[in-house]
C-alpha cells in the first residue's frame, strides 16, 4: 500500500505541471497587439532575463560552494550523509526554476493582457489570471515532484536497503537529507526576494520621485527613463522573487512536517509511514483543488467584480481541499497516535488542519481589511494626506502597527488550538493543510503583476483611457491580493518555524530551551534583533539604489534634448543596468547573515543558546513582517484611492492634487517595506530554521551516541521553560 501512495505524490506533481504548460501554451497563443506594444513587452522580457541570468552565474558559485561544504560535513556524523549535497544542488535547481517559470509567463501575459483588455476586463481577467495560474501550478508541481521523487529515492537507499523503520536512525538520516532539498530551496529564495525586491522598488521609487512628483507625468509614460525598469522589476521582484519564495515556503513547511512525523510510531497499512507521508498526500491533492478553484475565477462583463470572483475561486478551493482532508486522515492514520508524550487521535489531526485553513482565511480577511481600498485604515491615511507627506506618513506607520494586532492574536489562538488538537505534529499538519492550496493563492497573487505591467504598456503605448481603466481596476485587486498573499505566507512561516523549532530541539538532544539562562537569554535578544538588522540593510539598499536611479533620470531628462516632447527616445538600458547592478551587489550581505548567523552561535554556543536565537528572530521576524506588509499595501492603496477619486471634507480629489503627491511621498516610503523587507522576512525565519536543523546533528547534546530523539516524557511544555520552574 505504500509504494501506491510513494508514487501518487510525485505523480500529482507531474500532473500539475502538465497542466500548467497547457495553460502556458494558451496564453502564448493570444494576440499580443500592435508593433509597439511587442517591442515594449520585449524591452521589459529582455531586461528581466537579463537580470535572471546574471543573478544565476552569483548564486551558482554560492550553490556549488555550499554544497561542497554540506557534503563534507555529511561525513562526520553517522546520522548524515554526504548525498545532502546532491539533495541541496536540486532543491536550487528546482527554486530557480520555479521562479523562471513564472517570469517567463509574466512577460509574455503583460502585453496580451494589454491586447485583451482592449476589448473587456473579462478577457483581460482571463488571461492575466490564467498567466497567475501557471506560475502557482509550476511552484506546487515542481515542489510535489521533488519532495516526493527525492524521498522515494532515499527511503529506498537508506531505509529499505538496510530493512530500517520509519521511525528509526535510518529514516531520520533520509529526512536529514531531504532537509538540504528544502535548505536549497529557501537559499535561492531569500536571494532571489531580496535581489528582486531591490531591484524592482530602486526602479519603482526611482520613476516616481522624478517622473510624477518632479516632471509631473504619469506613472508608466513613456518619457521616464526608467519606467522600462519599473515593469521589469515587477517581474524579477514581485513574480520571479516570489515564485521561489513560496516554492521555499512550501517544501519547508511538508519538511517540517516529516520531521515530526518520523517521531511517530505507528501500526498501519503504510508500513509506519502514514505520518510521514500525510503532508506530502495533503499538498499533492491541492493542487489539483487548486485546479479547481482556478477554473471557478470569472466574471460575466465590465461590471463584474474581480475580487468576489477571485474570492469565489479561492474559497472553493480551499473548502474542497479541508474536507477532503478528513477523508485522506481518517483513512490513512491509526486512531490513537503520540508525539513527546502527547497523545492524541485522528480526529485532532483533522481538526488541526482545519484550525491551519481557518487561520489562513482570517489571516487574508484581516490583511484585506487593512489593505483594501475604501476600507478604514486606509481611508485614514487618504485623510491625512490632505494636511502633507508628514501626516500621511504617520498614518500608514500607524496602521502598520495596529494591523500586527489581531493577526498576532489570531496566530497564537491557532497555535495553542492545533498543538491542543494533535501536539506539535498538529502545529505542522495545520501549516501544510494552509499551504496545500498554494498553486491557488500564488495565482491570485501572480496576476497582480502581470495586470500592473500590462497598465504599464497600454500607458506607453498611449491605447484609449478605457483600456488603462481596465487594467488599473486589476492591478487595485491585484495589489490588495499580494498584500493579503503576504499575510498568509507569513502566518504559515510562523507555524512552520515553530515546527521546525521542535524537530531541532528533537534532533538537538536536549530537553528544553532555558530562558532563565543568561547565554539563552543573550541568545533570544540576538535573534529579536536581526530581523530589523535585515531589513535595515535590505531598505538602505533600495534607498542608494533609489538615489542614483534618481540622478539617472534626472540627467536623462537635463542631456537629452526632446524627450519630453516625444522626439527623442529615453536610454532605458542605463536604468535597467543601475537596478540590476545595485540588486546584485545588495543581496550579498543580508543573506549572509540569515545563512551564517545560526552556524556560528550553534558551533560556538551550542544548541541551546541556537534554540533562544530561533525563538527571538521568529517572534520578531513574524511581527515585523506583518507590519511591513500592511503599511506598504496601505500607503499603495491609499494613493491608487486619489488616482481613481476620492471625497476629502467634501471636496474631490484627484490625480495631481498636493495630497495625491503627499500619498505618492507614502507610497515610496512603503514600497520598501512591502516589497523588498516585509516579504523577506518569512523567508529568514524558515531558512534560519531550516539551517539549524541541518547541524543539529553535529552540534547534538548526544552526538556520536544516535540518542537524537528527546524523551517520551518532554512535552511542549517543558520545550521553553518558564522562571518559576527554577524556583523564582
Amino acid at each position: 500500500m505504500e509504494s501506491t501512495i510513494l508514487y501518487l505524490i510525485p505523480a500529482l506533481g507531474i500532473f500539475g505541471l502538465a497542466v500548467m504548460f497547457f495553460k502556458s501554451s494558451w496564453v502564448s497563443k493570444q494576440p499580443t497587439g500592435e508593433a509597439n506594444m511587442t517591442e515594449l513587452a520585449s524591452y521589459i522580457a529582455e531586461g528581466a532575463m537579463a537580470f535572471l541570468k546574471a543573478e544565476w552565474r552569483i548564486l551558482a558559485v554560492f550553490a556549488l560552494i555550499a554544497a561542497i561544504l554540506l557534503g563534507w560535513s555529511g561525513t562526520l556524523v553517522d546520522t548524515s550523509s554526504p548525498v545532502i549535497a546532491i539533495s541541496f544542488l536540486i532543491g536550487a535547481v528546482f527554486s530557480a526554476t520555479a521562479g523562471y517559470f513564472g517570469m517567463n509567463i509574466a512577460t509574455k501575459a503583460n502585453v496580451r493582457t494589454t491586447q485583451a483588455a482592449r476589448t473587456s476586463l473579462k478577457n483581460a481577467l482571463q488571461v492575466a489570471f490564467t498567466g497567475g495560474t501557471v506560475m502557482g501550478l509550476g511552484v506546487a508541481g515542481l515542489a510535489v515532484l521533488g519532495l516526493g521523487s527525492l524521498f522515494i529515492l532515499f527511503y529506498r537507499l537508506y531505509v529499505e536497503s538496510v530493512g530500517g523503520t520509519a521511525n528509526g536512525v535510518e529514516m531520520e538520516k533520509a529526512i536529514e537529507v531531504l532537509a538540504g532539498f528544502s535548505l536549497g530551496a529557501e537559499s535561492i529564495a531569500l536571494f532571489a526576494r531580496v535581489g528582486g525586491g531591490i531591484y524592482t522598488k530602486a526602479a519603482d521609487v526611482g520613476a516616481d520621485l522624478v517622473g510624477k512628483v518632479e516632471a509631473g507625468i504619469p506613472e508608466d509614460d513613456a518619457r521616464n527613463p526608467a519606467t522600462i525598469a519599473d515593469n521589469v522589476g515587477d517581474n524579477v521582484g514581485d513574480v520571479a522573487g516570489m515564485g521561489a519564495d513560496l516554492f521555499g515556503s512550501y517544501v519547508a513547511t511538508i519538511l517540517a512536517t516529516m520531521v515530526l512525523g518520523r517521531e511517530i510510531a505507528v501500526t498501519d497499512k503504510f508500513a509506519g509511514l502514514s505520518p510521514i507521508l500525510l503532508p506530502m498526500l495533503i499538498a499533492g491533492l491541492g493542487i489539483i483543488f487548486s485546479i479547481i478553484g482556478c477554473s471557478l475565477v470569472r466574471i460575466a462583463d465590465d461590471k463584474g467584480n474581480v475580487q468576489r470572483a477571485l474570492n469565489i475561486g479561492n474559497w472553493a478551493s480551499v473548502i474542497i481541499t479541508t474536507i477532503a482532508c478528513y477523508f485522506v486522515v481518517m483513512w490513512m492514520l491509526p486512531e490513537k497516535l503520540s508525539l513527546r508524550g502527547h497523545d492524541f487521535t485522528n480526529t485532532g489531526v483533522f481538526l488541526a488542519i482545519l484550525v491551519g485553513s481557518i487561520v489562513g482565511a482570517l489571516m487574508s480577511i484581516v490583511t484585506e481589511f487593512y489593505t483594501a481600498m475604501g476600507k478604514r485604515p486606509v481611508n485614514s491615511i487618504v485623510r491625512q494626506s490632505d494636511t502633507g507627506a508628514a501626516t500621511n506618513i504617520i498614518g500608514g506607520l500607524s496602521v502598520g502597527m495596529e494591523s500586527t494586532l489581531v493577526p498576532t492574536l489570531i496566530l497564537a489562538s491557532g497555535i495553542y488550538l492545533s498543538h491542543y488538537f494533535a501536539g506539535l505534529y498538529g502545529v505542522a499538519i495545520a501549516a501544510a493543510g494552509m499551504m496545500a492550496t498554494t498553486a491557488m493563492q500564488l495565482a491570485i497573487d501572480a496576476f497582480g503583476p502581470i495586470a500592473d505591467n500590462a497598465g504599464g504598456i497600454a500607458e506607453m503605448s498611449e491605447l484609449p483611457k478605457e483600456v488603462r481603466g481596465r487594467t488599473d481596476i486589476l492591478d487595485a485587486v491585484g495589489n490588495t491580493t499580494a498584500a493579503t498573499g503576504k499575510g498568509f505566507a507569513i502566518a504559515s512561516a510562523a507555524l512552520t518555524a515553530l515546527a521546525l523549532f521542535a524537530a531541532f530541539v528533537g534532533l538537538a538532544g536536549i530537553d528544553s530551551i532555558d530562558i532563565y539562562k543568561a547565554n539563552v537569554l543573550a541568545g533570544l535578544f540576538v535573534g529579536g534583533m536581526i530581523p530589523f538588522i535585515f531589513s535595515s540593510l535590505a531598505i538602505a539598499a533600495v534607498g542608494r539604489a533609489a538615489m542614483a536611479m534618481v540622478t539617472e533620470v534626472r540627467r536623462q531628462f537635463r542631456e537629452i534634448p526632446g524627450i519630453m516632447e516625444r522626439e527623442a527616445k529615453p536610454e532605458y538600458d542605463k536604468c535597467v543596468a543601475i537596478s540590476t547592478q545595485a540588486s546584485l551587489k545588495e543581496m550579498m550581505l543580508p543573506g549572509a547573515i540569515a545563512l551564517i548567523t545560526p552556524i556560528i552561535v550553534g558551533f560556538a554556543f551550542g544548541p541551546e543558546v541556537l534554540g533562544g536565537l530561533l525563538a527571538g528572530v521568529t517572534v520578531s521576524g513574524v511581527l515585523l513582517g506583518m507590519f511591513q506588509n500592511n503599511a506598504g499595501g496601505a500607503w499603495d492603496n491609499a494613493k491608487k484611492s486619489f488616482e481613481a477619486g476620492v471625497e476629502i471634507n467634501g471636496k474631490m480629489e484627484y490625480k495631481g492634487s498636493d495630497a495625491h503627491k503627499a500619498s505618492v511621498t507614502g507610497d515610496t516610503v512603503g514600497d520598501p517595506f512591502k516589497d523588498t523587507s516585509g516579504p523577506s522576512m518569512n523567508i529568514l525565519i524558515k531558512l534560519m530554521s531550516i539551517v539549524a536543523l541541518i547541524i543539529a546533528p553535529h552540534i547534538s547534546v548526544h552526538k556520536g551516541s544516535h540518542k537524537t530523539e528527546l524523551t517520551p516524557k518532554t512535552t511542549i511544555e517543558q520545550t521553553v521553560k518558564a522562571p518559576v520552574e527554577k524556583g523564582m
